[in-house]
This record gives C-alpha cells, structure tokens and sequence, in this order.
C-alpha cells in the first residue's frame, strides 16, 4: 500500500492556510475531479475522494491540530476518523451543502441575494465640479403589509409544497451522480399558498416609491455610477437585499466643452485684440480670471490655463482649462470703422474690393459690356 500524501499538499495550501483559503482550494479539485465530469476515470475518482479526505480533516479544528502534530496516524482509525469515505455517496452527503445547487444530499439551502435596480438623474456642469447632493425617486418591492410577506390571505397561512416537502429543492440522482435543482412545483419557495392576498394576489410583495438623498462627489463625469447599497429589491428567500446603481447624467455647459478633467473654451476677440495683443476676461469654474495673449495672436491658438479644470473624485488636484481664440472678423461697419480699416488695408498694400455697389447696378454694367465687345 502506498504511502498517503500530505493533505496540505494535496489541497495545494500552506500549513498556516485559513478555513476559506482551504475550502476554496477544496472546491476547486472536487469541481474539477467530480465523476460527472470525468466518466470511467477511475484516478479522477480516487483523487476526488482524496480531495474530499484532505478537506474533511483540515477544515475541523481538532482534527487539524491532531494532524499537524501526528500526522496521518492521529486521525486514522476510531471516531472521527478520516478514512470513513467508501464512495463519492458519502462525500455528496458530508459537504453539499458547500457547493450549492451542484451536489444534492441534506445541503443547507442557499439564499440569494435581491434584484439590483437602477435610476437617473441629471446634474449640471457646475454642480459636476463642485460636488452637489441630488434627491433621487425610484420604484422598488416591499413586503405586503396586509400578509405581512407571506402572500397568504390573512387568517390563513402557506401550505407546505408536497411536491419538494417544503425544502424548495429536489434531488436528481444518476449513479453515483446527484443535482440537486429548484422545485418546480414552488419555485424554490417551499410553499405553495391556496388562498392569496387580495392585495398583493399572491405575491408578498407590492411596488413603492422611495426617496432617497445622495451625496454626488467633485468630478463626476457624465454616466458616472453610484452604487447604494441595499437599496435595491428585496431577496424572495430571505438574503440580503440588492443595490439600486444610480447614474449621473451631466449636462451640457454653453460655455465650456469637456474631455476628463480637461475643459475647453472657445474665446472670441476682435482683429484689434489679436494683431496688437489685449488682457482677456476668460470664464472659469470659479469665476472670470485675467489671460494675457501677445501680439499677433492666430486664430485657433490655444492657451493653457493650469489647474482651472476639473477635479477628480479619485486623486487631489485638477485638470486644466484650454482656451481657444477665435478672431471674429466684423460683418456690419460703421463709416468711420471702414474708413479706418481700408486706410489699414493700403498701409499692408492689400487688395480690397471697393465699395459695394447696387446688386442690379453690377447686372447693367455687366449686360452693357457684354454688348460693347460683341
């Protein structure tokens, strides 16, 4: 016979390992090793069943310390021995209850968590950067209060399901393989109920609204989520409830366009300003600020304004503010404005149209020239 290998080492853990790290690792090789999945492997078998062993001793305390101090020979043979397993029956019966619906035979019935829901709301650019508190409406289920939950009509009560005997389980079983799945006749509740509430026809459950203020932090972003905890739908088994996922939906500012932290604005001047330099009143989030562009400022340059962006509800600091400049050329002129602009114009020996005459006054000279050369 050979000799057993170390259980430590078949669980692939440390000897100082704790309880979850050790069912984990369990979990992993049952899963992998289960006979299902490997049909007439006698060795994935065998190394099932010594997965099973290994776990049975290290996830006890006594029989842990046992171990650590004698080895296999303090745990073998006697009560609470680890060599009791004679066939995969019996490792479904001892530990189904950690794998859920995978393996049937008197596991603990597993409880789910609730529904998460979502809900929107709508903040604005300034609120973004500065961080703001939003009142939030969203609809979710509560427990009837006229049956208290149950869905029974008052004065009566849930009648046990005789179908799963009111685990709200069933046991599948193939050979050596069990799959333990959902009632089909209660759907998991373990209960079926003969005369319903007239409120919530059965269900135990009625729609509400509810009102709830969140605090929203500097620098959010457009769709930005926040997740509030347990306040999503309640668990249909008794778990705990779901989260309810609010999304942030900022809008659009008039003046700045946004890229992350970065924000941007178009900055219109004047022919004036650009060719002989000016001190511009720029907005910024936290009020107009002074910029100073030189002379012969382009049209589409950008300057850059540190730290005058958005925050970030991760790390200190902020982004920038990019300002982009626009020269606007005039479309209406007083006299006094084109006289000044056309003597600036002879000065550069630029070529400008003369003054403009009457639209049909242009179509006669056209016409009588066209009749001169023909």
């Amino acid at each position: 016979m050979s000799e057993k290998r170390d259980y430590y080492e078949i669980l692939g853990v440390s000897r100082s390992a704790g309880d979850g790290e050790i069912s984990d690792a369990y979990r992993e090789l049952a899963m992998k090793y289960h006979p299902d999945r490997n049909p007439g492997d006698d060795e994935a078998v065998e190394k099932f069943k010594e997965a099973a062993e290994a776990f049975d001793v290290l996830s006890h305390r006594d029989k842990r310390t046992r171990y650590d101090r004698y080895g296999h020979a303090g745990v073998e043979g006697g009560a609470g021995g680890a060599s009791h397993f004679h066939d995969v029956n019996d490792i479904f019966g001892a530990f189904g209850d950690i794998f859920g619906d995978l393996f049937g035979g008197g596991g603990r019935r597993r409880v789910h968590k609730g529904s998460d829901i979502r809900c929107q709301v709508s903040i604005t650019l300034m609120e973004a950067a500065h961080g703001t508190e939003a009142d939030l409406t969203f609809k979710r289920h509560r427990a009837c209060k006229t049956c208290g939950g149950s869905g029974a009509k008052p004065g009566t009560e849930p009648e046990k399901c005789r179908y799963c005997g009111g685990s709200g389980q069933v046991v599948q079983s193939t050979g050596i393989f069990s799959m333990q799945t959902t009632c089909p006749s209660c759907k998991g509740a373990g209960s079926t109920i003969k005369d319903p509430c007239v409120d919530c026809r059965g269900g135990g459950y009625v729609k509400e609204q509810v009102e709830r203020t969140v605090s929203i932090p500097a620098g959010v972003d457009d769709q930005t989520r926040l997740r509030l905890a347990g306040e999503g739908e309640p668990s249909p088994d008794g778990g705990p409830p779901g989260d309810c996922y609010c999304f942030i939906s900022v809008k659009k500012h008039p003046l700045f366009e946004r890229d992350g932290q970065t924000l941007i604005c178009q900055m219109p001047i004047s022919y004036s300003q650009a060719a002989l330099g000016a001190t511009l009143e720029v907005p910024t989030l936290d009020g107009p600020e002074e910029l100073v562009i030189g002379r012969g400022t382009q049209s589409g340059e950008v300057f850059r304004m540190s730290g005058r962006g958005m925050p970030s509800p991760r790390y200190k600091g902020r982004g920038d503010l990019l300002v982009q400049i626009h020269v606007e050329v005039a479309t209406k002129l007083t006299p006094e404005h084109e006289e000044t602009i056309r003597k600036l114009a002879e000065h550069e020996k630029a070529h400008v149209t003369p003054k403009r005459k009457n639209f049909f006054e242009k179509i006669k000279e056209c016409f009588v020239t066209h009749e001169e050369e023909t």
